[in-house]
């Protein structure tokens, strides 16, 4: 029988830094939750908004893959690599961190806010060498499916890491069901709703509640009005 932990997006920290407002869904920073500290592999996601004009200065990294989605607005990235790149809403990029690397991350826009979900995932290798990738996502295939948007394999749709992992993104329509089989035996899933309310094997979820799912083969996901979601199935064990 599946078993379920169900985060609802008013559990999650908070810090307001006035240039961030930041919400973590796992402990981070100075948010310490003794039982939040992770999903399996999942180690970190906030939903971040950067104020116009403000960002990350460059800070290190080391054995994380770091997944950065952006929802609203661009982010424009520079790193120890010699990467140096504006993401947009639409696109997905991915760090392997691996034995270190240095980046920062700044809206470039004088004008507007920028929002995005940044996700780390502990990898499967250690000190691996860091890299690098980015891509715009074709958001038609969303629309009542599952569109996958990393893989393992690079040769595979999405932006590829150093785990066996995948994520979803889905936009269905009201009243619009679909069942989601897990990858890979030993994996969970965690589900958070970017917008609308969904049905997920009976739990009703609102924006940016999320649900974690482990010990099941399939799953039945329902939108009770049109909605948003990001699916990550993920190794329950590092």
């Amino acid at each position: 029988m599946a078993t379920k932990v169900v985060h609802t997006a008013d559990t999650r920290g908070h810090a307001d830094h006035g240039w961030l407002n930041a919400y973590h869904s796992f402990s981070f920073a100075n948010w310490y939750h003794p039982d939040r500290i992770q999903f399996g592999t999942l180690r970190v996601l906030n939903d971040d908004t950067i104020a116009a004009g403000m960002g990350f200065g460059t800070h290190p990294h080391n054995n994380m893959e770091i997944i950065t989605i952006p929802f609203e607005g661009d982010l424009a990235h520079k790193d120890s690599m010699g990467n140096s790149s504006i993401i947009k809403s639409g696109d997905i990029q991915v760090m392997s961190a691996g034995s270190g690397i240095q980046h920062s991350e700044f809206n470039p826009n004088a004008d507007q806010p920028t929002k995005l979900f940044q996700i780390w995932l502990f990898p499967k290798t250690q000190n691996v060498t860091p890299r690098y990738q980015q891509i715009s996502l074709d958001a038609s295939k969303q629309k009542n499916d599952f569109a996958q948007i990393l893989s393992p394999k690079p040769e595979d749709e999405g932006v590829w890491i150093h785990q066996d992992a995948w994520f979803y993104l889905a936009d269905f329509d009201a009243d619009y069901s679909k069942n989601y089989t897990v990858k890979k035996d030993g994996n969970g899933v965690y589900l958070i709703v970017i917008s609308g309310t969904l049905n997920v094997d009976g739990q009703e979820l609102n924006r940016r509640d999320a649900i974690g799912i482990t010990d099941f083969e399939s799953i039945t996901i329902s939108a009770k009005t049109d909605a948003k979601f990001l699916i990550m199935d993920i190794p329950m064990t590092i």
